[in-house]
């Protein structure tokens, strides 16, 4: 069913997964159709932990603490359809779900290599490396991350079969400077978020400050 939008309203951006592979010059980007109603965030302390009896250790931080997001995508093709996008009249959404999907698989040329190779007699496999994926919500969050879980709800066909409404359920992991290499640019990526989120903290205490003082 098509969306029916308050044109009053301000234009909102929208949230996408991008993704960056040196060996593909042209980025993977899937800008969400529609913003999902809702996130859930959660958020792991990386405590020391140990000894409870060493009072040093108990009160450090390791790292970053472990950043898990979840969110449902709403894929829907008809307002595509109506006007008779030539895309989506030939697959439906099939080309949205394979974009958000290849983004954990490994390529066709790594598995094709790993089976000469195995043909061959060589043990050696070769796993194919993540492109850098980013997910995208505002100017405030562009966060390094990989998707940890994927499924999809295929709602409504065409008479083609192919998918023309569906709802994708994504798991995210938050890649931090924990999990990366200073030579990856995501590592100063999410060292720029974290820095963007102290700043943050700092406006709310600035705010509070001047509420007690009022």
């Amino acid at each position: 069913m098509a969306r029916q939008f308050d044109l009053n309203l301000p234009r909102l951006m929208r949230g996408a997964i991008v993704a960056l592979d040196p060996a593909n010059p042209i980025a993977s980007i899937i800008i969400f159709q529609y913003n999902p109603a809702e996130m859930t965030r959660s958020l792991d302390a990386q405590i020391s932990g140990g000894d409870i009896n060493n009072h040093v250790e108990t009160i450090r931080i390791k790292g970053a603490p472990r950043e898990t997001i979840s969110l449902k995508v709403e894929l829907d093709a008809a307002d595509q359809l109506a006007s008779a996008d030539p895309l989506a009249t030939a697959s439906g959404i099939y080309p949205q779900l394979a974009a958000l999907e290849m983004l954990i698989y490994p390529k066709t040329r790594t598995v094709i290599a790993n089976t000469l190779r195995y043909r061959l007699g060589m043990l050696e496999i070769l796993p194919d490396a993540m492109p850098l994926t980013l997910f995208v919500w505002g100017g405030q969050r562009i966060l390094p991350v990989r998707i940890t879980n994927f499924s999809v709800s295929e709602q409504a066909y065409d008479a083609a079969l192919n998918p023309i409404l569906a709802e994708a359920s994504l798991g995210l992991q938050v890649l931090n400077y924990s999990d990366l290499s200073p030579s990856n640019p995501a590592y100063y990526l999410f060292l720029a978020h974290q820095a963007g989120k102290e700043a943050m903290a700092t406006l709310n205490n600035l705010n509070t400050r001047r509420i007690l003082a009022g």
